[in-house]
């Protein structure tokens, strides 16, 4: 089926990414609109993990550099989709063929990622650069040898989907790819993939875990939602 996607040219593969001036404020990352770094476009709002543990407790915003530092960073987003047409392949299935269904929408979800693999390759290589001289094979590239992540909204170090919107809004998904998102942060086409872009030298992975009232409270005030509403968003990581 994949060499029928291919020469039949079934699907369409398509992304945006963009980099931003930032900095930290706590544990929101800001965003601004230019170098000036004096007009905010958006705030992301991150959790920090609270699980009694030794060692760091982390949050995504403590890969950028505080508004105070005086240091410039930047981070990255983007969002990436290989389902685009998929609803017409599906048509040139044979009839009640569910298996082939299954395979086609596979497929698509993996092309995805690669495609997401291949742009942030290409981000940190040549459009954000911090990475010009990297140089791996691809079993490097599947392990992960490379410096910065690609976290995505409704994940462990960032649960909330609803982050997703403001992700969306500010790389235009809607307009430049035909991406949209459900009431419930769901991503159309289905297969795709968004996240953000952080190039700090030991930024990594983590799971946020459960997360006790008062941060829930904390990330309330500072999203601009109700408590009700931020316990919603992040049901499965209250710990209370």
């Amino acid at each position: 089926m994949l060499a029928r996607i291919i020469e039949e040219r079934w699907l369409t593969a398509s992304g945006v990414c963009a980099l931003w001036p930032a900095a930290a404020d706590g544990d929101d990352i800001v965003l601004y609109t230019d170098e000036s770094r004096t007009q905010e476009l958006e705030r992301l709002v991150c959790l920090r993990q609270q699980a009694d543990k030794a060692g760091e407790n982390l949050s995504l915003a403590d890969f950028v550099a505080p508004v105070d530092s005086g240091v410039p960073d930047w981070i990255g987003g983007f969002a990436v989709t290989a389902g685009l047409g998929i609803e017409e392949a599906a048509k040139k299935l044979p009839e009640h063929d569910d298996y082939a269904d299954i395979m086609l929408k596979a497929l698509a979800d993996r092309l995805a990622e690669a495609l997401a693999e291949a742009l942030h390759a290409r981000v940190r290589r040549e459009i954000w650069g911090y990475a010009a001289d990297e140089d791996l094979n691809n079993q490097a590239l599947i392990d992960e040898h490379y410096r910065g992540i690609r976290p995505a909204p409704g994940y462990p170090a960032c649960p909330d989907h609803s982050e997703k919107t403001k992700l969306f809004q500010l790389l235009d998904a809607p307009g430049r790819l035909g991406m949209e998102l459900t009431e419930n942060f769901a991503m159309l086409p289905t297969a795709a993939v968004s996240g953000l872009y952080f190039a700090h030298p030991q930024s990594k992975y983590f799971v946020v875990g459960k997360i006790d009232r008062d941060q829930v409270e904390d990330y309330a005030r500072r999203k601009g939602i109700d408590v009700a509403t931020a316990e919603k968003y992040l049901r499965p990581n209250l710990g209370y």
